[in-house]
């Protein structure tokens, strides 16, 4: 008789065993037991040895207590302190497939099974010795016919015996239910295919060589961890994958074929997999994550090459159209591949990765995967750190502005200054706005660190007036997202601002980005042309870099048109300079003063630059060839210079 363990019992718990402390009769046993004159009953020598014909020195009790032990439909056996079988019931016999008689003197451990492990083993010794009470293990046992059954095995000593009683019950039945109803658990009725817990069950056992099979799991899980192990690469990898535009099917045909789209995809991408040479035992496993997300768990990866392939593969196949029952249906899918050490990672982690991988996928256009990078990985966690302290950074005060000059092209003074953001991050160092001005957008808190830098901006403007009351004013430029003002009342902040201050509105101007200006309606317009009649000069930043609607331009009440920079930086090339560039800059310039506007131009770095601007008839310049964004005090010294003497651009 052979016999196979559930599955290893892990070092750190015993889920095979069980152990009942109180040195009590077991209730089988006393079942037995003559309960007014203590009579050994089964426990005495009698009842291995007698047998027709012999002396009967325990009467009638005895032979009923032998009859019950014979008669009892669960399978016993007494078992001596050195584990041989001294008597079995016929029960005990037609579990084994065997008679009874024939297991007298054999191994007890070995019609069981109890030897295959140390663990169970030595606890099964332990009892023989007297050092434990009892233990309980489950065992996969194969009958003579050719058939396996699950059985759970007792072994607990017989008080004031020396002798140990072994009871084995067929638990087939109950497993097979255990393992349909564990089907139904870790399965996706839609497409069949294994669920978020099976799958991540799956995934932790493979990133955890040595976690051991829980002997509760079912047949299929028991067979998976046994296989587990063989053939070994210390990788992992998986695919996840989303479908794109699959709501537009379930909200148009209905989620009854939304529910047949998803098990058709189920299918191919099971096909997919088995199509690259893995086997169930081999580590693949396809799952379905909940709505129109599915995974491909690749255990014993052999590297990116693989999973790219596999990616590709399931690609290929979902663009062909799905024929369900007349409607043709064509879609496609975002991946996100991961493919690492198992060694070191987790569960979370991993999913984590392949998440952001997927996102990345659909933020790149869709229909395509995308491998993990952990570089770009490593900016979004930074993105994602920035975010999470950006608001309480402007409560803490780590937020600076500095000023970059914008000078007269023709006579070389200081005209004004563009406030610029810095963030002194306590992690991070120094931050320039384009680390976490989107950011700002994004969740909104660009309308109070908006509000920070126009207040700071404006009364930094009127110190400089009042520190330098003979000269000139300078004004002050500040960047105006298009969120400040659809979300918060720009018109009555500027105008607050500038009652607290005392700063002159035609000494603020307000910088908005091209995109944002062109095609304002409503709020925004209204907004604009509020500000435009309080005095407060518009201008409009990068221009030539969106639509340029140039009609529409002329409604709009700007005062300030800034050059995006890279009409200027054409004109670095002095010796092969391009004629087109000056044209365009010359017309972009000449239309801008018959509508009555004067133009900036940005990324000024070189001085043939500067004339050439200057001929053009270019009003002001901004760039490094005048100076970067310097400190407040800077910019005081350079209040009432005629002609700002000139940088050359650090190489």
């Amino acid at each position: 008789m052979s016999g196979t363990p559930e599955g290893p019992v892990h070092p750190s718990a015993e889920p095979a065993l069980t152990e009942s402390h109180p040195p009590a009769s077991d209730s089988a046993l006393r079942d037995h037991r003559d309960p007014e004159a203590g009579a050994p009953g089964l426990h005495t020598p009698g009842l291995r040895d007698s047998g027709p014909g012999d002396s009967d020195p325990g009467g009638p009790e005895l032979r009923d207590y032998r009859a019950a032990f014979n008669a009892a439909r669960l399978a016993m056996a007494m078992v001596d302190r050195d584990g041989i079988v001294l008597a079995a019931n016929d029960s005990f016999g037609t579990l084994l497939g065997t008679e009874a008689a024939a297991l007298r003197e054999q191994a007890a451990a070995d019609l069981v099974d109890l030897g295959s492990d140390g663990r169970t083993w030595h606890a099964y010794r332990e009892v023989l010795r007297g050092r434990r009470s009892r233990f309980r293990c489950t065992r996969r046992l194969k009958h003579p016919d050719g058939r396996s059954l699950w059985a759970e095995v007792t072994v607990a000593p017989v008080p004031d015996s020396g002798r140990v009683l072994l009871s084995v019950a067929d638990i087939s039945d109950r497993r097979e239910l255990q393992a349909r109803l564990r089907h139904l658990q870790m399965h996706d009725p839609v497409t069949r295919l294994p669920n978020r817990t099976l799958f991540f069950e799956r995934l932790t056992a493979a990133l955890d060589s040595g976690a051991a099979a829980d002997p509760d799991r079912s047949h299929e899980s028991y067979e998976s961890y046994q296989s587990y192990g063989h053939g070994r690469t210390g990788r992992i990898g998986i695919c996840y994958l989303d479908l794109d535009g699959f709501k537009a099917v379930n909200d148009t045909l209905g989620h009854r074929i939304g529910d047949r789209l998803l098990a058709a995809v189920a299918a191919r991408l099971t096909e997919c997999a088995d199509g690259y040479g893995y086997t169930r035992n081999g580590g693949h496993l396809v799952a379905r994550l909940g709505g129109d997300e599915f995974a491909i768990l690749v255990e014993d990866s052999t590297g990116t090459e693989q999973l790219a392939d596999l990616a590709q593969s399931v690609l290929t196949s979902l663009q062909e159209p799905f024929d369900l029952s007349g409607q043709r249906l064509s879609v496609s899918a975002s991946i996100g591949v991961v493919e690492r050490p198992a060694q070191g990672s987790s569960a979370t982690c991993l999913m984590q990765a392949a998440d952001t991988t997927l996102y990345w996928a659909k933020a790149d256009g869709k229909s395509r995967w995308t491998l993990f990078d952990p570089e770009r990985n490593a900016h979004r966690m930074t993105r994602q750190a920035l975010s999470s302290t950006l608001r309480p950074a402007v409560e803490r005060g780590e937020f600076a502005l500095e000023y970059q000059p914008l000078v007269d092209l023709a006579g070389g003074a200081v005209r004004g200054v563009e406030a610029l953001v810095r963030w002194h991050h306590p992690q991070f160092g120094v931050l320039t706005p384009n680390r976490f001005i989107g950011i700002a957008e994004e969740d909104g808190s660009i309308v109070e660190l908006g509000r920070w830098v126009l207040g700071t901006a404006c009364r930094q403007a009127r110190q400089w007036q009042k520190d330098h009351p003979g000269q000139r004013p300078i004004f002050v430029s500040v960047n105006v997202a298009v969120r400040q003002v659809w979300d918060s009342d720009l018109v009555a902040d500027v105008a607050g601002i500038l009652a607290e201050t005392g700063l002159a509105p035609h000494l603020l101007q307000l910088e908005l980005t091209e995109s944002a200006v062109m095609g304002s309606a409503g709020r925004p317009l209204q907004a604009l042309k509020a500000l435009s009649d309080m005095g407060v000069r518009i201008a409009i930043d990068d221009f030539g870099t969106g639509y340029s609607n140039l009609a529409y331009l002329s409604r709009l009440p700007v005062s300030v048109l800034k050059l995006d920079g890279s009409f200027v930086r054409g004109f670095q090339d002095e010796a092969h300079a391009n004629p087109a560039d000056e044209l365009i800059v010359e017309a972009l310039v000449q239309l801008a003063h018959r509508l009555g506007l004067t133009v900036t131009a940005e990324c000024v770095e070189t001085s043939g630059q500067a004339a050439r601007l200057r001929r053009i008839g270019c009003d002001t310049g901004q760039g490094w060839l005048y100076s970067r964004a310097v400190t407040p005090e800077r910019i005081a010294e350079l209040i009432g210079v005629t002609s700002l003497p000139v940088e050359p651009l650090p190489a």
